[in-house]
């Protein structure tokens, strides 16, 4: 396993650049989804933007000289990983964004930490559900039912878009716990492992794309839409990665993992900004309520300096991971 020792403090400067670089980029990864589905299937847009992530990826793999796993078993688990990690979320997230503003589908990508303690508790058994986890769970599925609106009634292709937006969240929730589990604690780099997720993945929507039609040409397509496939591959789902990996290795990975409460501000922010979207009052609303909620959950509130502690490199949802 390679491990990596987090320092007990690490200078705020060193790491923050990154960490608010990743919000942004993952936060605006929602814009170029909407900008992307105007002239791409979900499907295909998905395609492209993991087969760019990969290339990106391989490209980092060869400068650090570092190399793909050569373990059968590795490979089996990451049919699984990229399909309900990488494959199926981004290509849900594309169809919702069909229906839903951008901002919105950040704010559902910012409910997976709510669907990933339930399964790592019940299904992998890699965590403990506490009292204060419960707790958390409870608020932030209240805050769930806050974004939805459930009293003004369910239905139409908006509310069809937010059950496919937190179905993309749900697959998050899965893969995450199944990663932990059996894929996470081997012996291979984190680089190494996301590297494969993307190859795999975009062998299985390769094999997909087919059937949703024949893939457009990149030379067919808008400017701006040849720019946000190059964003969502490059940035969002290869370098980000990269960044990710830093943060860990500088903050650790308890003060990494909080770019989750960024995310969905800076989708918010970008969705207003660039493309005018606004929301019901109940939707920011029920965010708050909703990242309250994971914040209790994962013991923010009133946690204790701890010392250094061994990380191992992880696989990230996003990208997201590759969230997104």
């Amino acid at each position: 396993m390679n491990v990596e020792i987090t320092p007990d403090r690490a200078p705020v400067r060193a790491w923050l650049p990154g960490f608010v670089a990743l919000a942004a980029i993952w936060g605006s990864s929602f814009l170029f989804i909407k900008v992307g589905v105007t002239e791409l299937h979900p499907v295909h847009l998905t395609l492209y933007r993991v087969a760019t992530g990969a290339l990106t990826l391989l490209v980092v793999l060869a400068v650090l000289r570092d190399r793909l796993p050569r373990d059968l078993r590795v490979w089996a688990h990451m049919l699984v990983v990229a399909a309900f990690g990488v494959a199926v979320p981004f290509t849900l997230f594309g169809y919702g964004e069909q229906r839903v503003e951008s901002m919105l589908a950040g704010i559902w990508n910012a409910t997976t930490p709510l669907i990933v303690l339930p399964l790592a508790v019940l299904v992998f058994r890699t965590e403990r559900l506490t009292s204060r986890r419960a707790v958390g769970l409870g608020l932030g599925f209240a805050g769930v039912l806050v974004v939805l609106g459930v009293w003004e009634g369910v239905g139409g292709a908006h509310f069809v878009g937010q059950l496919m937006c937190f179905g993309a969240a749900a697959c998050y929730g899965l893969a995450i716990p199944y990663q932990k589990r059996f894929v996470a604690g081997s012996a291979y780099s984190g680089l190494s492992l996301s590297a494969a997720q993307l190859l795999v993945a975009t062998a299985q929507l390769a094999l997909v794309a087919p059937f949703a039609g024949t893939p457009p040409s990149p030379t067919g397509l808008s400017p701006r839409v040849v720019a946000s496939v190059l964003a969502l591959g490059a940035l969002g789902t290869g370098l980000a990665f990269v960044i990710n990996m830093r943060n860990i290795r500088l903050a650790g990975a308890s003060t990494a993992s909080t770019v989750t409460y960024l995310v969905p501000v800076f989708a918010v922010l970008v969705g207003a900004v660039v493309l005018g979207e606004r929301m019901n009052w109940h939707q920011p609303v029920g965010a708050f309520v909703v990242l309250v909620g994971v914040a209790v959950a994962q013991g923010l509130f009133g946690r204790r300096r701890r010392r250094p502690e061994a990380v191992a490199p992880a696989v990230p949802a996003a990208e997201p991971a590759t969230r997104g």
